[in-house]
């Protein structure tokens, strides 16, 4: 589902082309960052904001003059 505010570990794996083993980790990785900031997460989900913003895949700010 694009629209959800979360990505399951198989969204992961394809938006990154690799294993979803592989995915999961990383899923497992960025709700561990998540989780030493304060943030509830969930199992096999990460959100897909945090997700964006660390792997690089957010579109940049336009800059404000």
């Amino acid at each position: 589902m694009e629209n959800s505010i979360f990505m399951k570990v198989e969204d992961v794996a394809v938006a990154l082309g690799v294993s979803k083993s592989y995915a999961y980790k990383i899923v497992q990785k960025l709700n561990q960052e998540l989780r030493e900031k304060g943030y509830i997460t969930i199992s096999g989900r990460v959100n897909r904001q945090y997700f964006l913003e660390r792997t690089c895949y957010m579109q940049p700010k336009k800059e404000e003059k």
